[in-house]
């Protein structure tokens, strides 16, 4: 965590609310777009967005891509995984679904969370919650991920299970399958657990 923050531009993950009825409702910050050919990422220690790496495949995120502020996937999120795993240590993963198409990043929205996909990366626990944009005039009467259409869930599991490898790699990535909103929510209440004892600890080191 970053000790330094900008008084004229808040950090995206410290220096934002975590929603207006969260952990129903939750504010997502939104780094890549379904348009990108590079994987963008907040930069924990300036809060700019920074080129992560070009994607290594033709696949792009199907969804808007980003991470629930003020959360951290710490002990508590990867315990809701089981077989003793951590967290990845990065703040909760949101993809958000929308009708219209949004071709920016760097931007925050309300997101009504929906389900998730549980994901691990590198044996940490790497949650991808599933959300709807608030307000939207498609999706917004979306309330659990069995509403939503299965292509749509196949898609984004598809995706994370193939975006960091080419062809005749073994993936180090398992994807399972998609779990409903009142495990999402759960998740959601760890994270923020998992991010409040950060930043006591944080507080006691400095």
């Amino acid at each position: 965590m970053s000790s330094t923050f900008n008084r004229w531009r808040p950090h995206p993950w410290h220096g934002i609310e975590v929603g207006p009825d969260a952990p129903s409702v939750v504010h997502a910050y939104i780094e890549s777009t379904p348009f990108d050919h590079v994987k963008y990422e907040v930069d924990k220690q300036t809060g700019y967005l920074r080129v992560d790496r070009p994607h290594r495949t033709s696949s792009l995120p199907p969804t808007l891509y980003g991470f629930i502020p003020r959360t951290y996937c710490g002990a508590r999120v990867g315990a809701l995984m089981g077989d003793d795993l951590q967290g990845d240590e990065d703040p909760l993963d949101i993809c958000v679904i929308s009708d219209r198409p949004v071709d920016r990043a760097e931007l925050i929205l309300n997101a009504r969370v929906v389900g998730g996909l549980p994901m691990i990366d590198g044996g940490e626990a790497d949650d991808k919650i599933l959300a709807v944009l608030e307000g939207d005039h498609i999706w917004s009467h979306v309330e659990d991920i069995a509403e939503l259409p299965s292509s749509i869930v196949e898609r984004l599991r598809h995706y994370f299970s193939t975006y960091k490898c080419l062809p005749g790699e073994d993936s180090k990535v398992q994807v399972g399958p998609g779990y409903g909103r009142d495990h999402a929510i759960k998740v959601i209440e760890q994270s923020m657990a998992d991010y409040v004892e950060l930043s006591a600890s944080f507080v006691e080191e400095s």
